[in-house]
């Protein structure tokens, strides 16, 4: 065991606050990691304030970690001492269903073991996420960062880009298909960036006429203010896909109307509520899909990093210092932030 130094709550109506973490001696197959970096995402903050009702406490958020491997047990083979690696949303799975057979452990029928706030598969403690100076992780978990991604900015790929590149792929986003993001936050940001890589036509949509110019930069090629009737109205059943981010209640309806027949809309984002339920009409009369995506299997979320490493693509960033954690999660909640914050854990060691 060995100390390593980060930020806890203790509770739901706690700050966040500095806490020792006692970290596993390395087991044959694991790779201790030096984090530099490490995303704030929603989910650290429903979790943190137990949003979801499953928390944990302490816990120790974060699930979007860069960093440099400074150890590894006698069984690796797959990294080396320096290597800059990631660690998204899972540290572990049951390695032997038929979900994990295919490469998507994010949906292990016996339950993904969580980078925070989920239990060990051998020790039974609970496990805690990068908002810390070192992580051991099982060399299976463990992504390669490419050289040319900015270490910072690819962070926020180990989950805002994989939930959003997974669907992509999945529905088929690509040249000749028009593709809407709704959002324009953390992962709104990035589901603009990879659908226009792919060749996708992309639209976003926002209530916010003040993200127009900042949508186009970011690669939108058309932007629709969601609440005019007209604006909407103008692209019924005209998309191909629709890729839901946004994490808060909301009526599904105006985006179901725009899709074509057999098209589909799948949801990304984790709201507190759920969606008051859609109109069973707008289904059945064009044979539309509604459904759901979580994040991507270890296979694919290295696929991801290396699309983003070809077309270089990175996530917009604010970087903060570790003890600004608790004013993040305010601004978080006010959408103050473009788009993504990460913490540089070297204001741990200082």
């Amino acid at each position: 065991m060995y100390t390593t130094h980060g930020y806890a709550a203790k509770d739901a109506d706690s700050p966040l606050a500095p806490f020792d973490i006692q970290r596993r001696d390395l087991r044959d197959n694991d790779v201790q990691i030096e984090v530099l970096f490490c995303g704030v995402c929603h989910s650290d903050l429903h979790q943190a304030r137990n949003e979801w009702r499953n928390t944990t406490y302490p816990v120790v958020p974060g699930h979007e970690i860069v960093g440099r491997v400074t150890q590894v047990g006698p069984a690796v083979t797959r990294y080396q001492s320096g290597d800059l690696v990631g660690v998204g949303c899972l540290v572990d799975s049951c390695r032997t269903c038929a979900s994990c057979a295919e490469g998507l452990e994010q949906y292990c029928e016996n339950g993904f073991v969580g980078t925070y706030n989920g239990v060990d598969r051998v020790s039974g403690e609970t496990t805690y996420g990068g908002y810390s100076t070192s992580v051991v992780v099982d060399e299976a978990f463990v992504l390669s960062v490419p050289a040319n991604l900015d270490p910072a900015g690819a962070a926020p790929l180990l989950c805002a880009g994989v939930t959003t590149y997974s669907p992509l792929r999945q529905w088929g986003a690509g040249p000749g298909k028009k593709v809407g993001i709704v959002g324009l936050g953390g992962l709104g940001h990035m589901g603009v960036k990879l659908a226009r890589a792919m060749g996708a036509h992309v639209v976003l949509f926002t209530t916010s006429p003040s993200k127009i110019e900042d949508a186009k930069r970011l690669g939108a090629h058309e932007v629709v203010i969601s609440k005019d009737p007209a604006q909407m109205q103008a692209h019924v059943n005209s998309f191909d896909f629709i890729l839901n981010t946004v994490a808060a209640q909301h009526d599904l309806n105006p985006f179901i109307e725009l899709l074509k027949r057999d098209a589909t809309m799948t949801l990304v984002g984790a709201p507190e509520h759920d969606h008051p339920s859609p109109q069973v009409f707008n289904l059945i009369f064009k044979r539309r899909r509604l459904a759901g995506s979580l994040i991507g299997g270890i296979q694919e979320t290295q696929e991801m990093l290396n699309f983003c490493s070809e077309h270089g693509i990175t996530s917009d960033i604010e970087v903060i210092p570790m003890q600004s954690i608790n004013q993040a999660y305010d601004r978080m909640l006010k959408s103050d932030v473009k788009y993504r914050f990460v913490i540089d854990l070297n204001s741990l060691r200082q």
